[in-house]
C-alpha cells in the first residue's frame, strides 16, 4: 500500500438515452435533425477538446511533481525532457531521476489510461442497457476480477506467475464472469437490456460474496488488508510493464467505439428504431459486451476496483457536449484520463506518506457532484 512513498523517500536521499431536450434529441436517420439545432454542441466539442487535451497534459506534469516527495515544476518538466531526449542527468538528480521516470510517470500515464477506458466503456454500457444508472461494473466483470485476485493474494494461487499472478487471475476471473453472465443473461432473442443488467447485478453480489468468504477465511491478515486495499482502487507498485497492455486495449477499444457512433445513437433510441435504421441491436449488443469485459477486465487488472469513473464521467461530458455518441465519445475519454489522473495525486497527497485507496476519492467526489447532477437533469435521470 505505501510502496510508492517508501520508494520516493529512499531514492530522494480517472448512457443514458438522449435527453429530451430540443438540441440533444435524433433523428430517425440518426443523422443531424437540423444545422441549427446540433450546432451549440458541434462549435463546444473542438473547444473542449482542446481544453481537455491540454489540461491532460497539464495534468500529466502536476501529477509527476506532486507527492510525498514534492519536485519543483521546472526541475520535472527538465528532467522529463531529458529523459525523452535521451540527455544526460547531472548525478545529483539522479535520485529525483528515478522518481519521475520509474516510479511515477508510469503511474501518472496508467492513471490517464485506466481514467479514459472507464470513462468510454461507461458511456458505451449506458447505451447498451439504456440505463442512465450503468457503469462498467454493473455486468459483474469487476467482481469477478476481486475473486480472481483475492485468490492470488490470500492464497498464492498462481503463484509460479510471480508479479503478473495478480494480474492474470484477475483478468481470468473477469473473463470468467463475463462468460457466465452472458450464457444466464442470453435468450432466443439475444441480449435484452433489461436481462442483461439484471443478471450482472445479481451474479455482482454474487461474486462478491465470494470474495468477502475469500477474505474471511484467510489466515494472513496483512493479505486480507491488501486485498481490500486493492478492491478499491490502487495503482501503487506500477512500473513500465503494467503500462503497455492497458494502453493498446482501451485504444482499441476507443478506436471501435468512435467509428460506431451513429449505431449507438440508433440503439440508445431503442431496439425497434434500431432495427428501422438498420442496425441489428442483439448483433450490435453483443459486441459492445465483449468490447466492455474486455476493456474493463484489463483495467481492474492493473488497478483494482475504481467505482464511479464509468458512471458519473459520462453524463458529465453530456452536460458539456450534448447526448449525441459522436460529440460524447470523442471528449469522454479526455475527461475520464484529467479526472483520474488528479484523483490518484489526491489519494498519494491527502494522507501522505501513507496512500488512500483510489475508490475512496472518486466516491468522495463523485457522490456530490451525481447528486447535483440528478437536480440539474431530473428530466433526463429518472424525473418528471
Amino acid at each position: 500500500m505505501n510502496d510508492t512513498s517508501t520508494v520516493e523517500r529512499a531514492a530522494s536521499d480517472s448512457t443514458t438515452r438522449p435527453n429530451d431536450s430540443a438540441d440533444d434529441n435524433f433523428p430517425e436517420d440518426g443523422s443531424e435533425r437540423t444545422k441549427s439545432e446540433n450546432r451549440p454542441g458541434r462549435a463546444r466539442l473542438p473547444l473542449f477538446c482542446t481544453l481537455f487535451g491540454a489540461g491532460l497534459l497539464v495534468s500529466v506534469i502536476c501529477g509527476v511533481a506532486l507527492g510525498p516527495t514534492g519536485i519543483p515544476f521546472g526541475k520535472t518538466v527538465e528532467l522529463l525532457y531529458q529523459a525523452l531526449r535521451g540527455g544526460v542527468v547531472p548525478a545529483e538528480d539522479s535520485g529525483l531521476y528515478y522518481i519521475i521516470w520509474d516510479v511515477r510517470l508510469p503511474r501518472v500515464l496508467l492513471a490517464a489510461v485506466v481514467g479514459a477506458g472507464l470513462s468510454t466503456v461507461g458511456v458505451a454500457t449506458q447505451a447498451m442497457v439504456r440505463n442512465a444508472l450503468a457503469d462498467p461494473f454493473v455486468l459483474g466483470i469487476s467482481s469477478g476480477a476481486s475473486v480472481g485476485a483475492s485468490a492470488v493474494a490470500l492464497y498464492g494461487i498462481l503463484g509460479a506467475l510471480g508479479l503478473y499472478a495478480l494480474s492474470t487471475a484477475a483478468f481470468l476471473g473477469a473473463l470468467g464472469a463475463t462468460a457466465l453472465v452472458y450464457l444466464i443473461a442470453r435468450t432466443a432473442d439475444g441480449l435484452t437490456p433489461l436481462r442483461l443488467i439484471l443478471t450482472g447485478t445479481a451474479m455482482s453480489y454474487g461474486f462478491s460474496a465470494v470474495t468477502t468468504l475469500l477474505i474471511f477465511q484467510s489466515p494472513n491478515g496483512n493479505a486480507a488488508k491488501s486485498v481490500m486495499f486493492w478492491l478499491l482502487g490502487s495503482l501503487g507498485g506500477v512500473t513500465w510493464r503494467s503500462l503497455p497492455v492497458a494502453a493498446v486495449v482501451v485504444c482499441c477499444g476507443i478506436g471501435y467505439l468512435l467509428l460506431s457512433g451513429n449505431r449507438l445513437n440508433a440503439l440508445a433510441m431503442g431496439d425497434e428504431t434500431a432495427t428501422t435504421l438498420g442496425v441489428d441491436p442483439a448483433k450490435f449488443r453483443r459486441e459492445l459486451f465483449v468490447l466492455a469485459a474486455a476493456v474493463t477486465g484489463v483495467l481492474v487488472a492493473v488497478s483494482g476496483a475504481v467505482g464511479f469513473v464509468g458512471l458519473m464521467l459520462p453524463h458529465l461530458v453530456r452536460l458539456l457536449v450534448g447526448a449525441d455518441h459522436r460529440r460524447v465519445l470523442p471528449l469522454a475519454p479526455l475527461a475520464g484520463a484529467v479526472f483520474l489522473v488528479w484523483t490518484d495525486v489526491l489519494a498519494r497527497t491527502v494522507a501522505a506518506p501513507e496512500q488512500l485507496p483510489l475508490g475512496v476519492i472518486t466516491a468522495a467526489i463523485g457522490v456530490p457532484c451525481f447528486l447535483l447532477l440528478l437536480r440539474r437533469r431530473g428530466a433526463t435521470l429518472g424525473g418528471r
